[in-house]
């Protein structure tokens, strides 16, 4: 039985990942903590404001914000636990920060840009797509409650295509001039980023390849949050068993 520790348990993600692993044979919750929450009933148990809650946990969810997930992360591997984390805002350098941190560690480190397998075929098709398009960008949209961007999962893909788009010797092409800044959007690793926070949304990432007389839209659209569940469950299943200290993405799980 894996003992699995939630840390951000009260938010969306983390009532996701308690409903998740409940019905789960091999999954069991180990705790629950959330800074702020002490005492408060979840549906997997009592959630604790102190983070010896989830010491003795096999693995533990990260599920907080992009400011707190790295010292929260740090905490978990010092408790000898894998860690897997769902935390917006890893792009490459906190990545490569992790790796560091990481590094010779005998316990594993999931960082998981989206759960979604639908999600994680779109970033993986638009690796496959990006050598081959001189210009590419990335819009992607999400509801209004979520407090960064661009969302992991644009990280993840521009972090990925800007690469191979490198390797292919690919050269930014002339986009035009700003009137107003920020107009082209964000530059991530070689590839324009375009954030949308409206209500009314859920989690949608649309990728645009373009060519002479031609181009390519991948696109990618969460409507419910339940389509995360099976991908949280793989991921906490097998963390353990992974080669590198620090993996990222559920690509290799996919047989991607």
């Amino acid at each position: 039985m894996i003992s699995v520790g939630i840390s951000g348990a009260p938010g969306r993600m983390g009532l996701l990942a308690q409903a998740a692993v409940e019905p789960s044979e091999d999954l069991v919750i180990g705790g629950l903590y959330a800074p702020g929450h002490d005492g408060e009933p979840l549906a997997a148990g009592t959630c604790s404001g102190d983070p010896e809650a989830l010491r003795g946990s096999d693995v533990i969810l990260e599920l907080t914000h992009p400011e707190a997930a790295p010292s929260n992360v740090s905490r978990w591997m010092s408790f000898g636990a894998h860690v897997v984390i769902g935390t917006s805002g890893y792009d490459s350098s906190r990545i490569a920060r992790l790796r560091d941190e990481w590094a010779g560690s005998d316990r594993r480190c999931l960082v998981v840009p989206n759960f979604s397998v639908g999600a994680v075929l779109m970033m993986r098709f638009s690796e496959l797509a990006a050598p081959f398009f001189a210009a590419a960008e990335i819009i992607e949209m999400h509801h209004d409650r979520k407090r960064d961007a661009p969302s992991g999962t644009a990280l993840n893909t521009a972090a990925r295509m800007g690469r191979i788009r490198r390797e292919a010797g690919i050269r930014p092409t002339d986009r035009g001039r700003e009137l107003e800044a920020g107009a082209l959007g964000a530059e991530v690793e070689g590839v324009p980023v375009h954030s949308v926070r409206s209500a009314g949304l859920l989690a949608h990432q649309e990728v645009i390849l373009g060519g002479v007389g031609e181009y390519l839209t991948i696109r990618h659209d969460t409507t419910d949050l339940a389509s995360f569940a099976a991908g949280i469950v793989l991921a906490l299943r097998s963390v353990a068993s992974l080669e590198e200290p620090v993996t990222v993405g559920l690509d290799g799980l996919l047989g991607l």
